[in-house]
């Protein structure tokens, strides 16, 4: 299927759209954390710049700022953008869907306006659809298989890690705070824009199956729901291994030496990162090229009948 011109117009105002959004919340942020490093480190979880003045933002803000604005790209060059208009629409509706019961005017009506940018994407991704004119218009190419695996069993390698990284929390709370990381309860702190940790690693997780299965099936619509599944494991990854660093680089006061290193949390960034960069790698290249069409034979012309009759 490829995409109506008029839905791809209106599909890259709706994302660069949803990737302004996002874009002036940062905005606001580096103005009242000061520099961009500050901000950095805020959205990495480090501890030291949570007493001086509170960011709205986290990690997933700059994630889905980039990723709509390589979908409205996507969408003014290419007619086969339907997938990432989709892929960029399911995500923030998955992300954006907790912060309806959120506090706060600003962060409730910024969640209202992205979950309707993002239903938007979704409903011009499938209704600007149509079938190719002719034979000869080119259709979107299947992902290339051994890269396609590869990714696929990266990304599903990252979907049961986080899977058992969080089991293994949920075990180790108090069921009452094990409830409040999927529901936003008052026990979890987190930015106004903050999705609840069990609620974005459900999304996380589902995101990276959907985009392994799709990768083990060399679904055309593999590589823009792998780039955007790769995309956030490098981006978590990096947060991730920066925060352990810098546990380990400015010690806490409560510590009077260097803390115990967590060494399966830094495994499991490492490997987010290395992991999140090989899927962008295997998956951003061409895809398979298409098998060229099998010349139809001419019909075979009958034999004459014999004998021949009058005027044969």
């Amino acid at each position: 299927m490829t995409v109506t011109r008029p839905a791809r117009l209106t599909g890259a105002a709706l994302a660069g759209a949803l990737a302004l959004v996002p874009f002036v919340w940062i905005l606001r942020d580096l103005a009242a954390l000061g520099s961009p490093e500050d901000l950095f480190w805020y959205w990495a979880g480090d501890r030291f710049r949570l007493s001086r003045a509170r960011a709205a933002t986290t990690l997933l803000d700059p994630v889905l700022c980039v990723a709509a604005t390589g979908t409205a790209l996507a969408a003014l060059r290419s007619r086969h953008a339907a997938a990432a208009l989709a892929a960029t629409g399911a995500v923030t509706l998955a992300v954006r869907l907790p912060g309806l019961w959120t506090h706060g005017t600003g962060p409730l009506v910024t969640a209202l306006a992205e979950l309707a940018l993002g239903t938007g994407l979704l409903v011009t991704a499938l209704a600007g659809r149509r079938p190719p004119a002719g034979p000869d218009e080119p259709v979107p190419t299947r992902p290339r298989p051994g890269p396609a695996v590869a990714a696929g069993l990266l990304l599903a390698c990252a979907a049961l890690a986080l899977v058992a990284w969080e089991v293994g929390r949920a075990v180790r709370l108090d069921p009452r705070f094990a409830v409040d990381r999927f529901t936003g309860g008052r026990s979890v702190l987190g930015a106004a824009l903050g999705v609840p940790p069990g609620w974005l690693a459900l999304v996380l997780v589902a995101l990276y199956l959907t985009a392994a299965v799709s990768a083990f099936a060399g679904a055309r619509h593999t590589r823009p729901l792998g780039l955007l599944a790769g995309g956030f494991l490098l981006a978590v990854g990096l947060a991730e291994a920066a925060r352990v660093a810098r546990l380990h680089l400015h010690y806490d006061v409560r510590y009077v030496m260097a803390p115990e290193l967590d060494l399966p949390g830094l495994a499991t960034a490492l490997y987010g990162v290395l992991a999140g960069a090989a899927v962008l790698a295997l998956l951003a290249g061409r895809g398979a090229p298409e098998a060229a069409p099998v010349p139809r034979l001419p019909a075979a012309t009958p034999q004459p009948p014999y004998p021949r009759p009058p005027g044969w």
